[in-house]
């Protein structure tokens, strides 16, 4: 979880520093991003914890004492193989109840934090329009962050005119207790403005008037109400399929496919006949024994503008049909990837429990074979194992997203292949399988090698 955790701030550092964030704010939503990295966090957890664990066992001869005992390792394995299963239950659990809302809140809660404007009111060399109704720039800044030189002030009026103009040769930034105003005391400048006349004319001309005053002192207040921090409404987030539960799912899955069998159920002739123009023929008559053959060319006889003008009706009758067609068939893609979607994260809810009993298959009988402990070869073995899972994991997850697979195949195609695996490594653990053991390489190949030298002489 720490790894994941450094993953997770290294990749939204930009998105969260500068921002002048509360660090309880910070420490929510590493709490959230906790939640959400649990999906992948638990697996690999189970599969080290397992590797250290009978990996240690075996270093230390406690197997050999448990197998001099009469116990089989299948039956030393059954404590830990019972607490795997109530953690694989409460991984199911905590997936279906606990992850849609805490989905719900890192999301919103990051999509906030991401909109949020940078503490970083005034950088250097930059005009900056934080602030409504201004547009400040400064030439150098101090280290400590506050004293300020060669301050540029453009203050707007009425159609964001710039109407008056404050250069400073030095200032000092610095905000009220209660945070709501940017103070900036500036020093030895001058203020140009432009200001209408006294007369009739004046009220027409907002620039009749021209004031140049210079001061030793003045300050400038600037609001800080558009710095503060508002989180998002989360009831926007609501629809997102990670922000759901199985019933929720199955509910949206239901009236998605209901859609989308309606739509398929229209037939090319449905969606294009408002599009056709028919017109009446007359009965055929009883009187006219032998038919006329029906001409190839209906448009011989015509004068040119009339082939043209029904050459061009039946252009633009196509046209209208095929961007039908278009439209019905984007439609139809969209609601497949919103289903393919929602199946996804339907079989997440169970793959996670799954996952946690494959792995650990794998991880005792692992470590009984290496007989190492601590963190160096488990940690080695372990992250093999599951960059083995999460690779089939996500090309299945996105073969289903893209319609290619069903999402039994696509989801647990991972658990598919490993639990075999995993049961060979227990078969080969209660047999004491020498698999891992060099030393046992080694010597096949050295009889190999000399039985090639006794063949050769």
């Amino acid at each position: 979880m720490f790894v994941l955790l450094m993953l997770f701030l290294w990749k939204y550092i930009d998105d969260l520093i500068g921002k002048g964030f509360e660090w309880y704010t910070i420490l929510e939503l590493m709490m959230y991003a906790c939640a959400n990295n649990v999906q992948m966090a638990l697996p690999l957890s189970v599969l080290l914890s397992s590797i250290m664990t009978y990996g240690s066992l075996g270093e230390n001869y406690e197997l050999v004492a448990i197998k001099s005992a009469g116990i089989s390792l299948t039956r030393a394995m059954y404590p830990m193989f019972i607490a795997v299963t109530v953690l694989s239950i409460s991984a199911f659990l905590f997936s279906d109840y606990m992850l849609p809302i805490a989905n719900l809140k890192y999301y919103s809660l990051l999509w906030s934090a991401r909109e949020q404007k940078s503490a970083n009111f005034l950088p250097e060399n930059v005009f900056s329009n934080s602030f409504p109704g201004y547009t400040i720039r400064v030439g150098k800044k101090d280290p400590d962050g506050q004293t300020l030189h060669n301050l540029i002030i453009y203050s707007k009026g009425v159609n964001d005119i710039n109407t008056a103009r404050i250069d400073a040769k030095k200032g000092l930034m610095y905000r009220t207790p209660n945070n709501q105003y940017l103070i900036l005391k500036l020093e030895d400048g001058v203020r140009y403005e432009e200001q209408p006349g006294d007369g009739p004319r004046g009220a027409l001309n907002p620039r009749q008037q021209f004031v140049r005053y210079r001061f030793k002192s003045t300050q400038q207040r600037l609001d800080l109400s558009g710095f503060a921090f508002k989180r998002a409404d989360e009831n926007l987030f609501t629809k997102a399929y990670q922000m759901m539960n199985l019933k929720q799912l199955r509910k949206d899955m239901d009236s998605t496919q209901h859609r989308l069998d309606s739509s398929q159920l229209d037939n090319f002739k449905t969606i294009t006949t408002a599009y056709i123009k028919f017109f009446t023929v007359p009965h055929k008559s009883l009187a006219v024994k032998k038919p006329v053959p029906a001409k190839l060319n209906i448009l011989a006889g015509q004068q040119r503008s009339a082939q043209s003008s029904a050459i061009s009706n039946a252009l633009s009758e196509a046209r209208n049909m095929v961007d039908v067609i278009k439209n019905r068939n984007t439609m139809n893609k969209e609601t497949s990837g919103n289903l393919h979607q929602a199946q996804v994260e339907y079989q997440k809810k169970f793959t996670l429990s799954a996952a946690c009993l494959a792995l650990f298959l794998i991880g005792a009988p692992l470590g009984a074979i290496i007989r190492k402990g601590g963190l160096g070869l488990p940690v080695v073995v372990s992250v093999i194992f599951f960059l083995i899972y999460y690779i089939i994991s996500t090309i299945g997850e996105k073969y289903v997203k893209a319609g290619d697979a069903s999402p039994i195949v696509g989801m647990w195609i991972a658990i598919f292949i490993l639990t075999p695996i995993g049961m060979f490594l227990s078969y080969k653990a209660a047999n004491d399988s020498v698999i891992f053991d060099i030393e046992a390489y080694k010597r096949f190949f050295a009889r190999i090698f000399k039985r090639k030298k006794v063949i050769g002489h």
